[in-house]
């Protein structure tokens, strides 16, 4: 999958508005490693340096994904796996993938994140019902933010 300049503008304007210091991609055959400058809290530098992690490659090798995770309440948060769009639904005006009350299993599509045009969809990846849908319809998420929280089964 090679990127054309535009794909790069488009990947450092996403980690410019969303504050994030880091971005990392993997996908199958392509990795994608973005630093914010060294000044901090400013623009990213757009140096060679900002976009040498640009490369093809053989698959990386895949990090611990992003895993539910319970909180004091019971309850488990369901983090985003990427920094991206995230969409409750396959399309505008479908009916949302989850709603509050629906039954989900761990293969359960919840949302799509979109990234660099990309649909991705994220599973629920535990047993249980959804309690609360945390981030707002095509807004942007960073890696890790909760997205919805859902009351694990007994």
């Amino acid at each position: 999958m090679g990127l054309t300049d535009d794909d790069v503008r488009e990947i450092l304007r996403i980690i410019d508005e969303s504050g994030a210091d880091e971005l990392l991609i993997e996908t199958n055959g392509f990795s994608l490693h973005v630093l914010r400058g060294a000044g901090g809290g400013g623009a990213l530098s757009r140096t060679p340096r900002a976009v040498e992690g640009v490369r093809e490659s053989a698959p990386a090798p895949a990090g611990p994904p992003e895993r539910p995770s319970e909180s004091e309440n019971g309850l488990v948060t369901i983090p985003s796996p990427m920094l991206g769009t995230f969409y409750r639904a396959e399309s505008p005006g479908a009916q949302p993938f989850v709603e509050v009350g629906a039954r989900v299993e761990p293969e359960t599509t919840v949302c799509i994140i979109e990234v660099m045009k990309m649909m991705n969809s994220v599973p629920a990846g535990v047993s249980g019902t959804v309690a609360e849908v945390i981030a707002e319809n095509a807004q942007l998420v960073e890696y890790g933010a909760p997205l919805f929280r859902v009351q694990p089964d007994a």
